[in-house]
């Protein structure tokens, strides 16, 4: 007979994924993975900690006040970004994370959790909107990772926030390598072809995993 061997590690971290601790023992290791990252050459996986700062970047450099996040998961970003925005509106499908995120955040009035469908949640939001906001999209949500999609789901989604009368807005999406053309989305090729013909206005540009549209004049 042949002994599993156990990895304390991963047993630490299935234990605490099942528990209100799990976010803040997730993000404890954001600093360490990017500067590991750093010291590795910058590989193409990249750690969330460049993705915090590539947020605050944007929002620094066009001056927003306002994030809207599709897909909360374990609230990583928001923490991050609880004290860098005036206003955060995370959008989470899952009712399981939906409830923890807002279990974490309640005391914070400008942050709100959102349960639901985000194409149908942003397109409510915009209608509200009265300032230009900073959008973190998770391309997870448009349905690569072996799950049908609707294949204009996503071009809908982001036309939705580039036809908006606010054209200040800013769109960062994450794993854009997800975007393969596979399970009825398009490819990453296409959808920049797509938003370079629609949207003259806006530079397009992908550089460490992430899709960034932002106004061509600040």
């Amino acid at each position: 007979m042949v002994l599993k061997r156990l990895d304390p590690l991963r047993a630490i971290n299935d234990w605490m994924r099942g528990t209100d601790y799990y976010p803040a023992y997730k993000a404890f290791g954001h600093r360490p993975s990017y500067w590991y990252w750093l010291l590795r050459g910058k590989p193409a996986r990249i750690p969330h900690r460049l993705k915090q700062l590539t947020v605050e970047q944007y929002a620094r450099e066009f001056r927003l006040a306002v994030l809207i996040e599709s897909g909360t998961y374990y609230g990583e970003m928001v923490e991050a970004m609880k004290s860098r925005f005036q206003e955060i509106f995370s959008i989470e499908i899952d009712s399981g994370l939906a409830r923890l995120a807002t279990r974490r955040f309640a005391r914070y009035k400008h942050i709100h959790i959102l349960e639901g469908d985000s194409q149908q949640l942003i397109q409510e939001l915009l209608v509200k909107l009265n300032r230009p906001a900073l959008f973190w999209l998770d391309a997870g949500y448009y349905g690569f990772g072996n799950q049908e999609s609707n294949r204009d789901r996503l071009t809908v989604e982001l036309e939705s926030i580039l036809k908006h009368r606010i054209k200040e807005h800013v769109i960062v999406m994450d794993d854009c390598h997800g975007l393969n053309g596979e399970n009825g989305v398009p490819t990453l090729a296409e959808l920049i072809s797509h938003l370079n013909a629609s949207f003259p206005d806006r530079k397009v540009a992908v550089e460490h995993n992430l899709l960034r549209i932002t106004p061509s004049k600040k």
